[in-house]
């Protein structure tokens, strides 16, 4: 049986450097850095992060490298990559 070797992934998120591992979604990074709520709710202003984290809810939505509405769930961390709030 063959040792695993966990690559060290760094992303960015509201300017502050977040380290995960290679194959972790951006939401799994969030959370291990301590992060529970990453975005509001447009209405009422409600902190919302990972609810179903199967990309059927959208509560977890991000920024990432500019692009918008992004499920933090369903995306992979890249090495490099730029999270925003929402």
């Amino acid at each position: 049986m063959s040792e695993r070797a966990d690559k060290p992934v760094r992303i960015t998120v509201d300017g502050e450097t977040v380290e995960g591992l290679e194959g972790q979604s951006i939401a799994g990074v969030l959370l291990g850095s301590g992060r529970v709520s990453w975005r509001e709710t447009a209405v009422a202003g409600k902190p919302r992060g990972l609810f179903c984290g199967i990309g059927v809810c959208f509560d977890c939505l991000v920024t990432v490298d500019g692009v918008p509405d992004v499920r933090a769930c369903q995306r992979r961390a890249c090495e490099g990559d730029e999270v925003s709030s929402q």
